[in-house]
């Protein structure tokens, strides 16, 4: 309750960033159960969705970057103004000209049906930033926190709206019956955009003196890690000075490494959760005979467990450490989604997809943590941006071949897929990454 209350007692432009994400998350919630079943009525194929899906990754992951570091240098409003009229008029677009070119574009853009749980696609790391910048220190956890809470409730609600958007209409099946899913879409874009529109952004003297007043990354290299020698007679104040480069050469290439390391584990892994888990809705509308209104109900209370699950694995990982809170779930997964394709009914393949999502979601931040506690305070922001990037880019491969794997008239070997990637990524993380363990606390 406090974490709610806290919300409440931010500045305007926090809320307003919170707020939007809301509602961002509601809409992607419902997007994430019925555009793919769209697609299907619009007599695309499995191959199709997942090339689909796949550029929506892949366009994400090569924008986040440029946009992440741009917006340093010249804000972050303007950013997300420009995700969400764009959004905007490209929904708009889709209802009025829905051509599979256009569909493409626009889906592939803005990550149609991904559910990037209110995440402003590749325009994320301008809005984290900004959010960031406009909470105190100290409040950043404790807001965060409650602001994931938030996306998985709206994501909760969007997946329980989406079961209704398509009975809204007097139109029985087809893919006109969808077309509340794109009002809902276009409607919440144009909200945020004014409510964007009406915060002010205001850079700090930090951001704007680093345009002009940059010190050399070589001497701050130096100046984070330089190390206490003792000066005797014979070191001179070049001698340490060359002993501090050369012990942060040495530091800098051991997390190199670890990153390195961690990276390949995260490749494995994020293909391995790709190659199923965007095209649940169109397998289970294939193999079960369900449409969203059965999915939807599934996919609400998948979100809103994942949020109790978090709490579980943070509570683990105190106790037990992080190498463990992120294995012990994902063996856990492991047998629940191999289990999935050989259920009879869709009543227990949807209990083991709640379970297994809600135990995979679950170590999120717990991987995370980890990722982030391999490096120094200095260099946790290009930690973090080099997990993120190892992540999305073969997530984004994934659904071309989870839908190539369904085309070629198979259910069951996209999970054998994914069971044996994510298999090799239980065995490979504590293999590869044990002797960081103790310092990832």
């Amino acid at each position: 309750m406090e974490k709610w209350q806290g919300i409440q007692r931010l500045n305007p432009v926090a809320k307003t960033l919170i707020q939007t994400r809301f509602l961002r998350s509601i809409a992607q919630g419902a997007m994430g159960v019925d555009f793919t079943l769209y697609l299907r009525a619009r007599h695309w194929t499995a191959p199709e969705i997942g090339l689909l899906l796949m550029a929506g990754g892949l366009v994400g992951s090569l924008l986040s970057l440029w946009i992440g570091i741009s917006s340093d240098r010249i804000g972050r409003r303007r950013f997300l103004l420009m995700y969400e009229s764009g959004l905007a008029l490209g929904t708009l677009l889709v209802i009025f000209a829905p051509s599979a070119l256009l569909l493409a574009v626009i889906g592939g853009i803005f990550g149609f049906g991904r559910g990037a749980n209110g995440a402003s696609g590749p325009f994320a790391p301008a809005e984290q930033a900004w959010l960031a910048q406009v909470i105190d220190a100290k409040r950043r956890g404790s807001v965060f926190s409650a602001n994931a809470g938030l996306q998985f409730a709206g994501m909760g609600i969007g997946s329980l709206m989406a079961g209704g958007l398509p009975h809204m209409l007097p139109i029985r099946g087809g893919a006109g019956a969808y077309l509340p899913l794109f009002i809902l879409t276009l409607s919440v874009a144009v909200i945020n955009s004014v409510q964007i529109y009406r915060i002010k952004e205001v850079r700090t003297q930090a951001q704007l003196s680093s345009d002009t007043d940059k010190e050399p990354p070589q001497e701050k290299q130096v100046s984070v890690a330089r190390p206490v020698f003792p000066e005797g007679p014979h070191q001179s104040a070049h001698d340490v000075f060359s002993d501090a480069k050369l012990q942060e050469r040495t530091v800098r290439r051991r997390e190199n490494v670890a990153l390195f390391r961690l990276s390949i584990v995260n490749m494995i892994n994020s293909l391995g959760v790709g190659v199923i888990a965007p095209l649940f809705p169109y397998w289970f509308n294939v193999r079960f005979g369900v449409g969203p209104e059965a999915i939807g109900p599934v996919y609400a209370l998948t979100f809103f467990l994942t949020a109790a699950s978090s709490l579980l694995v943070g509570r683990l990982s105190r106790t037990y450490g992080l190498m463990r809170a992120v294995v012990i779930p994902r063996i856990a997964g492991l047998v629940l989604l191999i289990a999935i394709p050989f259920s009879a009914h869709f009543s227990i393949a949807a209990l083991l997809y709640i379970l297994r999502s809600i135990v995979n979601r679950s170590s999120v931040g717990a991987r995370q943590a980890f990722g982030v506690s391999l490096v120094r305070d200095s260099r946790r922001g290009f930690a973090s941006s080099i997990n993120a990037i190892s992540w999305t880019v073969p997530a984004a491969f994934g659904p071309a071949l989870g839908g190539m794997l369904i085309g070629l008239g198979s259910l069951a070997e996209p999970f054998v897929a994914a069971f044996a990637l994510q298999l090799a990524y239980v065995v490979l993380f504590p293999l590869l990454m044990r002797r960081y363990a103790a310092e990832a606390v």
